[in-house]
């Protein structure tokens, strides 16, 4: 479109050709603390573009409302990043008690709106029995899939399914603040639960369970397994440093497997595992190992994870010659 005042003036002048971003291969891991407004996906594309790497994916999905820790894998930590979609996560979160809304937070439309009677007492015993493990309805928006399309996609068109319940655990459902009075009553959570909670739908059944509507006003991942706010890492922050510095932030791709038993492996061993072929050894039963080969220098050699199973080392996600080659001259580049 032309600009205000004037069609003419620019017709004929070329158009800026677009430059092309050329990409790298990139290996590790950025704690980035998520901020609101940003879908996971478009977080994860503006670092990807930042730092101009060839591959990235994210290991949890948080809402546009939600802020706080969110993983960003780059190149071969991707293989790993579904131990990280499978951890333990920590929230805190304010639900908004008399409303109710369509998607279970404050971006829905207001369902239902009641008057709020409990007491802190009857809070306190609520919020217990919501301790342990429980049950959930996966909400209706949500990303979860029915023939191949996800629920959000039919709630938009106005359509209910039929969901099966499904268990998770609430390790700790902590009272940090209320107000139950006024206008605008409110509970502040601070909640540690297993893969596959729905926050929204933990404050919609707590809010029904104190006999009042209740939707999610706030939510933010305080951490994601071992990883925590401390680690992390602002979009705006990060923006403003330079590319070495952007490259510096990022831990090695073995930090996704700082809780595996460590094997290291001859030279001879190490391109047998690497091929797939399982190894015989001394060690004991183990369902999480991160398999090492000779030190370069002083770097680590990551080859993959494994289990062990009655003597013998099973290979699980592999690094490729490759992969590992690149990682060993970046990280002996950056120590240089």
């Amino acid at each position: 479109m032309a600009p205000a005042g004037g069609g003419d003036a620019c017709a004929g002048a070329a158009r800026a050709p677009r430059q092309r971003v050329q990409r790298q291969p990139l290996h590790g891991l950025l704690l980035l603390d998520k901020p609101l407004g940003l879908s996971s996906n478009q977080a994860l594309q503006k670092v990807k573009w930042l730092l101009r790497a060839e591959k990235a994916g994210h290991t949890g999905t948080l809402d546009p409302l939600a802020s706080g820790v969110l993983p960003l894998c780059f190149g071969a930590a991707t293989k790993f990043s579904q131990l990280h979609l499978d951890a333990d996560k920590s929230y805190e979160t304010v639900l908004r008690l008399g409303v109710s809304t369509s998607t279970g937070d404050a971006e829905g439309r207001v369902t239902q709106t009641c008057a709020v009677r409990c007491t802190p007492g009857q809070v306190v015993e609520t919020l217990d029995r919501f301790t342990g493990p429980i049950s959930q309805v996966p909400p209706m928006y949500s990303a979860l899939k029915k023939d191949g399309k996800p629920l959000y996609e039919y709630a938009r068109d106005g359509q209910t399914l039929e969901r099966a319940p499904r268990p998770v655990l609430i390790h700790e459902l902590e009272l940090l603040e209320l107000q139950l009075q006024g206008d605008a009553p409110w509970l502040r959570l601070r909640v540690r639960c297993s893969k596959g909670t729905y926050i929204r739908t933990l404050g919609e059944d707590i809010g029904q369970a104190l006999g009042c509507a209740a939707h999610v006003s706030l939510l933010r991942r305080c951490a994601s397994g071992a990883f925590d706010l401390s680690h992390c890492i602002t979009l705006a922050a990060f923006e403003q440093l330079g590319e070495a510095e952007r490259l510096a932030r990022l831990l090695p791709v073995q930090a996704l497997l700082a809780g595996h038993e460590r094997v290291t492996l001859d030279a001879d061993h190490a391109a047998r595992f690497l091929s797939g072929v399982r190894r015989r050894g001394d060690w004991p039963d183990n369902a999480q190992v991160a398999v090492f080969g000779p030190k370069q220098g002083a770097q680590d050699s990551l080859l993959g994870s494994a289990h062990i199973q009655g003597g013998e080392l099973i290979p699980g996600r592999l690094l490729s010659p490759i992969e590992i080659q690149h990682i060993l001259q970046t990280s002996a580049h950056s120590s240089s």
